[in-house]
């Protein structure tokens, strides 16, 4: 593979500084500046949190197999009744359900420290909340944030969701009722964080969790940097552990990350249903950028939906691929309208089951009596300077529900069992020395 690699940058003339690259003077897909906020790779500091309130010293007992919920949440109101500061999760293991952050207050888990969820559902109350593109009521994840503007959580500690005993109740579920739906199974998320800015989260690791790893819901400026996020995919599969579901926000950074889950690693959402674009619950996802990153097994890289209806200036550029069943998803429902419009995908390396994948997404679907089949679109999409070894390169379903526009394929070498590529599928499509299997595609 690395000696067909290198014959193939020699053919191609594509050099390796194609692959580190500086982005210095580049724009978002539609030609709208990329802003220096996106340039500001800034770690926080500890000592630059306000006052330090570390759990142990106020009442929360080193125990780690006792739930420690309540106390834990005391320390986090007081600090927050104190004018601010940051809860400090020292070296140990400390058990807890749900946990609720308050205004002015942040989140430090120490190397050695482990916040670990409670895997008894009881410990996380039913309350107003999101999911799957729809605003309902139920579980909150171990740590929430609903209105925390500044929120961080950091420090090179973990943040175990425990979340072996869901999954094997979602397991058994499914082994009973082979159609159940995910909100069958009662589940927790690790990270919720709901209608907050300027949110940071830097180096901790997020693992195990009981459902979606990272859930952020109308938020905007949002950076996740250098972050270990993980649940297991073979012996203990984890269903349903998404890494990141950028739920309608806007200005979001996902940089230097490692993510393996056992579903999709990034997932932009937004709400679903036949008339999802008129619920004002719903909304788009602008202004999203994923660099750098490593993504070990998971159901796809960058998935748009299956709860999405309008994705705009996406771009995933200099990351590494070992083992994703996708590398780029575009979920269609046919129950939903959507658009998903200026992505590009550059600079990648590594293997995929599927590099481009555009099909009808049926899991769940419910038209609701409309008589008519929304139409979905996906527009101005790049893909540009990437080595990938895959079963099939050009995963793309002829739906007469779906509109495909201006696919830009460029600097691309592909390595692929499945080499058919059906250029009629997509109005304006563009191959720019594409080589698979060594072969140029005309």
């Amino acid at each position: 593979m690395k000696k067909f690699f290198a014959l193939a940058i020699c053919v191609l003339g594509i050099s390796q500084a194609a692959f580190s690259q500086k982005y210095a003077n580049d724009t978002f897909p539609d030609g709208s500046e990329i802003t220096p906020w996106f340039k500001d790779y800034t770690k926080l500091q500890l000592k630059d949190l306000g006052k330090k309130y570390t759990i142990t010293d106020f009442g929360v007992g080193k125990d780690s197999t006792k739930i420690q919920t309540v106390a834990i949440q005391k320390v986090i109101d007081k600090a927050a009744a104190n004018g601010g500061g940051v809860v400090v999760i020292p070296k140990g293991v400390y058990l807890s359900g749900a946990l609720f952050f308050k205004p002015k207050t942040a989140l430090y888990v120490s190397e050695g420290g482990v916040l670990k969820g409670s895997d008894d559902i009881a410990n996380y109350p039913i309350m107003p909340s999101r999911m799957e593109g729809q605003n309902l009521d139920y579980f909150p994840a171990l740590v929430n944030a609903y209105g925390v503007d500044n929120f961080s959580i950091s420090g090179k500690g973990t943040i175990n969701g425990n979340g072996k005993k869901y999954w094997d109740a979602f397991w058994a579920r499914r082994k009973e009722n082979p159609k159940c739906t995910n909100l069958e199974v009662s589940r927790p998320r690790l990270v919720f964080i709901w209608n907050s800015n300027n949110v940071q989260l830097q180096d901790v690791k997020l693992i195990n969790s009981g459902f979606w790893t990272n859930h952020f819901y109308k938020c905007n400026n949002v950076k996740m940097l250098d972050l270990y996020i993980s649940s297991p995919h073979l012996k203990d599969k984890a269903p349903s552990t998404d890494a990141i579901d950028i739920d309608i926000c806007s200005n979001f950074l996902v940089k230097g990350c490692f993510l393996s889950v056992n579903d999709d690693a990034i997932a932009l959402k937004g709400g679903k249903g036949p008339y999802a674009d008129q619920d004002k619950n719903n909304g788009p996802n602008s202004n999203i950028i994923i660099e750098d990153c490593n993504f070990g097994f998971c159901h796809s890289s960058l998935t748009n939906g299956s709860e999405a209806i309008h994705n705009r200036n996406v771009i995933m550029r200099n990351c590494k691929i070992d083992g994703a069943s996708r590398l780029l998803w575009l979920k269609m429902r046919p129950d939903t309208p959507q658009r998903y419009e200026y992505i590009r995908v550059e600079d990648i390396k590594g293997s995929a089951k599927t590099g481009l994948a555009i099909f009808g997404w049926k899991q769940f679907f419910d038209l609701k009596g409309r008589p008519d089949i929304p139409l979905s679109y996906g527009d101005n999409v790049t893909l540009k300077n990437i080595e990938l070894k895959c079963d099939t390169f050009y995963g793309v379903e002829n739906d007469p529900n779906v509109r495909l526009s201006n696919f830009t394929f460029e600097n691309l070498n592909i390595e692929s069992t499945k080499t058919e590529i059906d250029k009629s599928l997509i109005k304006g499509v563009t191959f720019k020395n594409v080589y698979v299997n060594k072969v140029l595609v005309e």
